[in-house]
């Protein structure tokens, strides 16, 4: 049977479970079954070779009897009681909400292991304490697991598919693209809105000024004037990159967030010459694709979430516990001067 992993997070917290994912699927000789939460675990594992299937909740909180999604994740847990059961999740109120839909399924006790029944390691990043938690068989699928032969990779990988890649230079082509280097850009986060507009920047650990963004763009242009840059984002932050885009005034800034569905943005990240970046879910792509990048942390300590590149290309953290606790105590020099820092990346070419 296959192996199921649950995991409830953001997308970040989603990629950073691929290195587990590749050693259950050579544990037990199947790629598992993926139970997360939506719009992006679907794409985010499409072609992937560790994962047979993925069942997203998009609403991480409703009840399970007015959930038809959830629905469905107890109608995979009843099919696949006899399977092994690997609990990746810590929050509190969606653990209740997996251990409820587990009962409800049958899903015996010994069939289960739960991350949060390993002791905490003090800035332990989180790849390996999920590998440390979670990377072994539960009591009573023992004689279904061989211990992998190959160390385990603490670094996600994801997989492109050719037509991921005819998609993303098509894209590009449409907007002028003629085969120029890419840089990527970041600025915000998940926090960064509320449902009814921007977020106070007193209210998110992530937030950076608006001209900060501008000055480091500025500086991106001086040092790379043939380069496109492209803001990423949601389409709900269009306006407000829009804005620094044409605040920065040099004409090579494009805004895509509102045509930045994540396998194009993975697309964009495996030929993309660097990438700045809050702390959040795209960073953690751009670093399993490759792509060199810095990355500005607030409150969360880069030590237990700065991402990773399987090719060991560079990522340089900034910011973060225990210096600092705000990205809007980073100051733009030192922006600049990370880029500076990173590696040239051979250069896109269309498809």
């Amino acid at each position: 049977m296959h192996p199921i992993v649950i995991r409830f997070g953001r997308l970040g917290d989603m990629l950073l479970l691929a290195p587990l994912l590749n050693r259950l699927r050579r544990g037990y000789g199947k790629p598992c079954v993926l139970l997360g939460t939506g719009p992006f675990s679907v794409p985010l594992y499409t072609a992937h070779p560790d994962v047979a299937c993925v069942v997203q909740v998009t609403a991480r909180h409703r009840p399970l009897a007015f959930s038809p999604q959830r629905w469905r994740m107890l109608q995979v847990l009843r099919a696949h009681r006899d399977s092994a059961v690997h609990v990746c999740e810590t929050e509190p109120r969606a653990l209740a909400k997996i251990r409820r839909m587990l009962a409800l399924a049958g899903t015996r006790p010994e069939h289960c292991v739960f991350v949060t029944d390993a002791p905490i390691v003090p800035d332990e990043h989180w790849i390996e304490r999920l590998l440390r938690g979670c990377g072994h068989a539960p009591s009573a699928c023992i004689d279904g697991w061989r211990d992998p032969a190959v160390p385990d990779d603490l670094a996600p990988r994801l997989h492109l598919r050719e037509t991921d890649r005819r998609d993303r230079d098509v894209w590009l082509q449409a907007r002028g693209w003629r085969g120029e280097p890419i840089w990527l850009v970041q600025p915000f986060n998940k926090r960064s809105m509320r449902w009814n507009g921007p977020r106070d920047e007193t209210d998110d650990d992530k937030a950076w000024p608006a001209q900060n963004w501008i000055a480091v763009l500025r500086a991106l242009h001086a040092d790379h004037p043939d380069a496109r840059i492209v803001l990423c984002g949601t389409p709900n932050e269009a306006p407000l990159l829009e804005a620094i885009a044409a605040d920065t005034r040099t004409g090579n800034v494009d805004v895509a967030a509102r045509e930045l569905p994540l396998r194009r943005l993975m697309a964009l990240a495996e030929i993309a010459g660097g990438m700045l970046s809050v702390d959040t879910g795209p960073a953690h792509v751009a670093a399993a694709l490759g792509c060199p990048l810095v990355v500005l942390y607030g409150a969360q300590p880069a030590s237990l979430w700065v991402a990773r590149s399987p090719g060991d290309s560079a990522v340089v953290a900034l910011g973060g516990p225990p210096g600092r606790s705000r990205v809007g105590e980073i100051a733009a020099d030192e922006v600049v001067a990370a880029f500076r820092t990173l590696p040239a990346r051979g250069l896109p070419h269309a498809a």
